[in-house]
């Protein structure tokens, strides 16, 4: 296969690229000068696109760059080798030096996958990437490359026993079958037959059977993916992430034949040998990564149609920016406002899933439909994102130990389609509505008294509490609160507060986007990001301040504190600039309107807010990359 996909033409000894966009464009014009692709633009275009779905760059400086796109001819792979190594994101943290591009073609689906396990066999060895990275010319590195394996002799002695693996990564691709190919030869090497099966992109590929199960001495599960564990119960299993089976397989294999018997339902008799791979932290991220992926498409189809009804068919009133009622316009703001709805309850639903499978999904949206709907649980406003988030982590964790239960067999067909989804609604449902519900209620009241009580005082605290308020959740109960407070002054022909908060309303998005657009030069910001920013930038025109949401529920460490900070510099210098505003909505579109009594020194105020929140991000960005780099530095120096 690797004879009729590349040749010396597609290899590259000496990059001169010095980044990874460079090393993409490089390799890519290699594709181009073979007669592989037919658009290079296009091509790299895919290439970032898959990258966003995760790094490709992999430990002992090899990355696998790959992409199925409309612009590739016919199937090829480029070989490039840089020696001065290159800052590709690898998971080790050291430089890139040898990098592998897959170029797949639309229809050919299972292309790339193909590709990599054939390079699994070859790149997990140490000896194999020191010969390739010293060849001298490009018919010497082919020839290494398209070297078939040789076969291992037949052992005389009987094998020792049965080894069954499995592997599986987020993405699917590259780790999956370099930890199979990992576990495979350390079971050769210690006289094990083995089986492994890969839950790749293309699906669960060898699995055991029900015999194979039952006659293996030990199960090595090194996956960062859920996969049925509870077939295995009974049978000594260690699980781990994929990476350490890239590693060290033979140490694992040798864990698993020392460890307890497994008992189902994601339990074993003992946590040393069924540790997540990644930690509770890591784990965390994971989940909340899930729910973020899902919630993007929604974010950005329902704030661009909303930025575009408003922008296009908006009317300044004082009741706020108003689309005619049976307009054009108006079906899309609705059909825009949907997709705004569901994007909370999706938030948590995924959240849930990531955690608790198939169960956990339903009760999740339920969940996070309760926590984003205030009356529920008697308040003005619901919950947002940050409520979203509890819902799908209690959910999640809620359904998982429902479903950890002995269940008859009579029973446990209900468990996964009726009982734990009723049982977990019931569950988020009670916790909104008479733990937590009454105390957001509260809060809310309260906030709202202080406001009326600061109203009366020094512009600069009021502003700095609205703009706080405001950047805290982007459309959440604090930020409600804080608009609707504002919206009541407006009848009473106080129309300075709305003139400052309007203002602070565009900062989250617009100061993200910036943040997004610069940082990511930094390495501060994945492509994901940048991308978000686009739709976020939409957003912050118009004033819709949730453009910053995908932004905050990645990092909210990061993101909420820069957004706070941005908004109350904003609020502030609006009531410092005698700003009014008489229609109850923000951003540069309010002016555009007419409905600010000083448009140039409105949009001063927003400019410098903006700034501001991108400044602080990207600083606290850098601390916290600063910060990790040194770990990793030292946990390397220790290993």
């Amino acid at each position: 296969m690797m004879k009729e996909i590349l040749n010396a033409q597609l290899i590259k000894l000496d990059l001169a690229a010095t980044d990874k966009e460079s090393v993409f464009n490089e390799l890519s014009q290699v594709l181009v000068d073979a007669g592989k692709i037919s658009d290079q633009q296009q091509f790299v275009k895919d290439v970032w696109a898959r990258e966003e779905t995760g790094n490709t760059g992999f430990e002992d400086g090899i990355a696998l760059p790959h992409a199925k796109s409309s612009a590739v001819i016919s199937p090829a792979i480029a070989v490039g080798i840089s020696k001065q190594g290159i800052e590709y994101g690898a998971e080790d943290g050291e430089l890139s030096t040898i990098f592998f591009m897959i170029a797949s073609p639309e229809q050919a689906s299972n292309f790339h996958v193909e590709v990599l396990a054939k390079l699994s066999s070859k790149i997990i060895e140490p000896a194999f990437l020191a010969s390739l990275k010293a060849a001298q010319t490009n018919e010497e590195a082919l020839a290494l490359l398209t070297a078939e394996d040789k076969p291992e002799p037949v052992q005389a002695i009987a094998s020792k026993g049965f080894i069954i693996g499995v592997t599986g990564c987020p993405v699917g691709v590259a780790h999956t079958y370099l930890a199979a190919e990992g576990i495979e030869n350390a079971a050769a090497q210690m006289g094990y037959e083995c089986k492994v099966e890969t839950n790749g992109s293309v699906g669960v590929k060898n699995a055991p059977t029900a015999e194979d199960i039952e006659r293996a001495d030990a199960i090595v599960v090194a996956c960062d993916k859920q996969v049925d564990l509870n077939r295995f119960k009974g049978k000594r299993v260690v699980i781990t992430g994929v990476k350490k089976a890239i590693k060290d397989s033979e140490q694992l294999i040798t864990q698993a034949l020392e460890a307890p018997l497994y008992q189902g339902d994601g339990k074993a008799s003992t946590t040393q040998s069924t540790t997540s791979p990644g930690g509770t932290g890591k784990d965390l991220y994971k989940y909340l990564m899930n729910g973020v992926s899902h919630m993007i498409p929604f974010v950005v189809v329902g704030g661009i149609l909303i930025a575009l009804a408003l922008a296009i068919g908006g009317e300044a009133t004082p009741g706020g920016l108003a689309i005619p009622q049976g307009s054009l316009w108006n079906k899309i703001l609705d059909v825009g406002v949907v997709g705004f709805t569901l994007m909370i309850p999706i938030l948590a639903g995924y959240i849930a899933y990531a955690i608790a499978d198939r169960p956990g999904l339903a009760p999740g949206m339920i969940g996070g439909w309760i926590a984003n709907n205030g009356s529920f649980y008697n308040a003005e406003a619901g919950t947002g994102f940050i409520g979203a988030i509890i819902a799908g982590l209690l959910v999640g964790y809620f359904v998982k130990w429902i479903v950890s239960f002995n269940y008859s067999k009579m029973i446990q067909p209900l468990v996964p389609i009726m009982i734990a989804p009723i049982a977990g609604s019931l569950f988020i449902a009670a916790v909104f509505i008479f733990i937590i519900g009454a105390p957001i209620a509260d809060i809310m009241e309260t906030m709202n008294n202080v406001l009326a009580n600061l109203s009366t005082g020094n512009v600069i605290v009021i502003g700095m509490v609205i703009g706080l308020m405001q950047g805290f959740d982007m459309g959440g109960p604090f930020g409600k609160v804080a608009f609707l407070f504002s919206v009541g002054l407006i009848a009473e022909g106080q129309t300075q507060f709305m003139g400052a908060q309007a203002a602070a309303i565009p900062v989250a998005p617009l100061g993200m986007a910036l943040a997004a657009f610069i940082g990511s030069r930094m390495n501060l910001f994945e492509r994901e990001e940048v991308e978000n920013a686009k739709a976020a930038t939409a957003m912050g025109m118009v004033g819709i301040s949730e453009g910053a949401i995908p932004f905050a529920a990645r990092d909210p460490f990061t993101v909420i504190p820069a957004n706070m900070i941005g908004s109350a510099v904003a609020c502030v210098l609006g009531f410092m600039f005698g700003l009014t505003c008489s229609v109850a909505h923000g951003g540069p579109i309010v002016v555009l309107l007419g409905a600010f009594n000083k448009p140039v020194l409105a949009l001063l105020a927003m400019a410098i807010g903006v700034i501001t929140t991108a400044a602080v991000a990207i600083t606290l960005k850098k601390v916290r990359y600063n910060k990790a780099k040194k770990e990793q530095a030292a946990q390397l120096a220790t290993n």
